[in-house]
């Protein structure tokens, strides 16, 4: 693992919240990234992390961070959507950087984004990692060698019990389950079978949740009359782990392949991952368990900056998940959320007195 990128800058983190501290800095650890320096508006936060990880630098301003003129180095923006754009002002042109997801609150807020790095000639990418999840690039190896023929169906669906309060940010946002969780299925089966014609969706509220915007969701990702996709999450069942399951399963002609994503269930515990898939040859087909080494946190962050670096580097003319990417991502997401505000055809549309 730290060999594959040859080139690698120092890391200069900005965002010291949870997720930078469960995933980002074990990820760069186990990969021997260099982190440089880190900053958040929570001094002490920012201090802490640093204290944790033996980061040298902490800086008081982002200011103080091109101050220093530290090149050359890769940006990882770790701060809520609605924050992104207004850190992007400070780095330094042509910077690479990696872009905590979502790609701003909305697509209005994407398409600025996507902008400004164009004018500002960023290295740009989103961290969608679930792309380089351990268990998915073995999925998408196995794909590929034709092991499971034509692959006609993808299904993600999460039946778990997701503790919202450690996010507090999320009470006051307007967009949640899609924006902030299933936005990771969404890019995924983007990476799989590119762009959906269109997109169907619900997302709902829960009643013991009824400060969050919502937290269920059914998508629909339409790629006409032979593929299916399916998104399925209902992140209120809190009736123990027995009944809880989380899981994205591929089908083809030929074969299947599931797996049982232990991150979400317990979380932010986990249970064990399991990845099993079936091809049908030989005379009696029968589902094999495959062990992978790592899993989604914090394995899955290795690859989404790797992707930077290479680009930086010019190893490749820009990172598998660049902004002109992921703007695409954003779209259905948006084209979710239209959809489930204007609801579906009514009875009344088709049954009259």
């Amino acid at each position: 693992m730290k060999d594959s990128v040859s080139y690698k800058a120092p890391i200069v983190i900005i965002g010291a919240g949870g997720i930078v501290n469960d995933a980002h800095l074990p990820a760069y650890q186990l990969a021997g990234f260099d982190v440089a320096g880190i900053y958040d508006v929570d001094k002490e936060k920012a201090h802490a992390t640093a204290l944790k990880f033996n980061i040298p630098l902490v800086f008081d301003s982002m200011e103080d961070i091109v101050r220093l003129n530290l090149s050359p180095v890769v940006y990882d923006v770790a701060v809520p959507g609605s924050a992104i754009r207004k850190v992007l002002d400070y780095l330094p042109a042509g910077s690479p950087v990696l872009i905590q997801k979502p790609m701003g609150d909305d697509y209005q807020e994407a398409k600025a984004i996507l902008q400004f790095t164009r004018d500002k000639q960023l290295v740009a990418a989103i961290n969608f990692q679930l792309r380089y999840a351990p268990f998915i690039k073995a999925a998408r190896k196995l794909i590929q060698q034709g092991a499971l023929g034509q692959l006609c169906d993808i299904e993600i669906n999460v039946n778990v019990f997701t503790p919202w309060h450690l996010w507090t940010f999320l009470y006051q946002s307007p967009r949640v389950e899609i924006l902030y969780h299933s936005i990771h299925y969404i890019d995924l089966v983007r990476s799989f079978l590119g762009n959906p014609n269109s997109v169907y969706a619900k997302t709902v509220k829960h009643p013991d949740m009824s400060q969050l915007a919502s937290v269920r969701s059914n998508i629909i990702m339409d790629y006409g009359d032979i593929v299916r996709a399916n998104i399925i999450t209902n992140h209120c069942h809190k009736f123990g782990l027995q009944q809880q399951h989380s899981y994205i399963k591929f089908e083809g002609t030929q074969g299947a392949i599931k797996i049982d994503l232990g991150l979400l269930m317990n979380y932010p515990h986990g249970v064990a991952d399991k990845f099993q898939y079936i091809t049908l040859t030989g005379n009696e087909p029968e589902w094999k368990t495959l062990e992978i080494e790592g899993s989604w946190f914090p394995h899955a962050f290795i690859g989404s900056m790797e992707q930077v670096m290479q680009a930086a580097a010019g190893q490749i003319p820009k990172p598998d998940n660049s902004v002109e990417d992921c703007i695409y991502t954003m779209a259905c997401v948006e084209a979710a959320y239209r959809s489930s505000e204007r609801g579906g055809i009514t009875l009344n549309e088709i049954h009259t007195n």
